[in-house]
């Protein structure tokens, strides 16, 4: 299966619930006001965002003073369009420097897929021949450090570790250190979702930044924040705060598949100018996909082709 279609499946959820609801208020022809105004409620519902919604509404309503829309795909087409085109506008793929490790500190809540995401990556660059260190900075979560061990033996990467509550930047430290005797291609730094503690969690994941930036100058190349599709708008009110605080990069999009929210990408590229970077579609470390403008605006709306003149410059 090629990856535009893997996108399309991972997003079938999504799709669906978009075009189910979509087909039963559409009629070709102009858009009257009245459809326009039930489309916005869809997509608003969709989680596509309000931001995002009202430009997707007003571009139609001119387009179509220009010419009746014939069919559903058509108007699907017209959306995945302007869709490519807010993710085009803030597009950027994951940095990888030329020498020294590349360092990502992964941030987000607990149960978002923070240590499986940061497994699927390290698999992805032991497959190609990369030096990867793991660092085990969530020390608030015993269960993560012990899940971060099995993958990196399982991947055949470095792992750096303390013990369960010891402090996260000193994990941070050894682990920026370790990355650089040892050469590595990739850092890898898990981080808390949680503190069962009275510290405060964005100070913690600041002076984990803080840290590497020292050892080893110009990281962390990414702050990737990861988000669970499943949970809609609460993604991006994760989204909000995180980039607020430790300057997010990037951000990666959990189990797609099995959720109707696919629009909350569309949501946080729009709303808050962060470019989607990954999104998982699956639970195989291959169904870790780096993000496609297109392939994903036309997965959401479960088109079968791109035929797109939107292109990825």
């Amino acid at each position: 299966m090629g990856i535009f279609e893997r996108f399309k499946q991972g997003l079938s959820k999504t799709s669906s619930n978009l075009r189910s609801k979509i087909e039963t208020i559409f009629r070709p022809g102009v858009l009257t006001d009245e459809f326009l105004e039930e489309l916005e409620g869809i997509l608003i519902q969709a989680d596509v965002g309000v931001k995002a919604t009202s430009s997707l509404i007003s571009s139609l309503r001119e387009e179509t003073k220009k010419q009746p829309v014939g069919s559903q795909d058509d108007l699907y087409r017209f959306m995945a369009e302007k869709v490519a085109e807010i993710f085009l506008s803030v597009d950027e793929p994951l940095k990888v420097v030329d020498s020294g490790p590349t360092v990502y500190v992964m941030v987000g809540v607990n149960g978002s897929g923070k240590t499986t995401t940061i497994a699927k990556l390290a698999k992805r660059w032991t497959d190609e021949g990369k030096k990867v260190v793991l660092a085990a900075a969530d020390t608030f979560r015993a269960a993560a450090g012990d899940q971060l061990a099995v993958w990196a033996k399982r991947v055949g990467a470095d792992l750096i570790s303390h013990q369960h509550g010891a402090d996260p930047g000193a994990v941070a430290f050894d682990a920026a250190r370790a990355a650089i005797a040892r050469n590595a291609d990739l850092l890898l730094v898990d981080t808390a979702g949680r503190l069962h503690t009275k510290k405060n969690l964005m100070e913690e994941l600041k002076k984990i930044i803080r840290v590497i930036s020292k050892e080893i100058p110009g990281a962390p190349h990414e702050v990737l924040l990861v988000i669970d599709g499943t949970t809609g708008q609460n993604g991006l009110v994760q989204a909000k705060v995180f980039a607020e605080n430790v300057g997010v990069t990037g951000v990666c999009i959990t189990k797609l598949d099995g959720s109707s929210k696919g629009g909350i990408a569309v949501a946080i590229a729009s709303e808050l100018g962060i470019p989607i970077k990954l999104v998982g579609i699956g639970e195989k470390p291959e169904d870790l996909k780096d993000f496609n403008p297109r392939d994903f605006a036309y997965g959401i709306f479960g088109l079968d082709s791109v035929g797109s003149t939107v292109d990825r410059t």
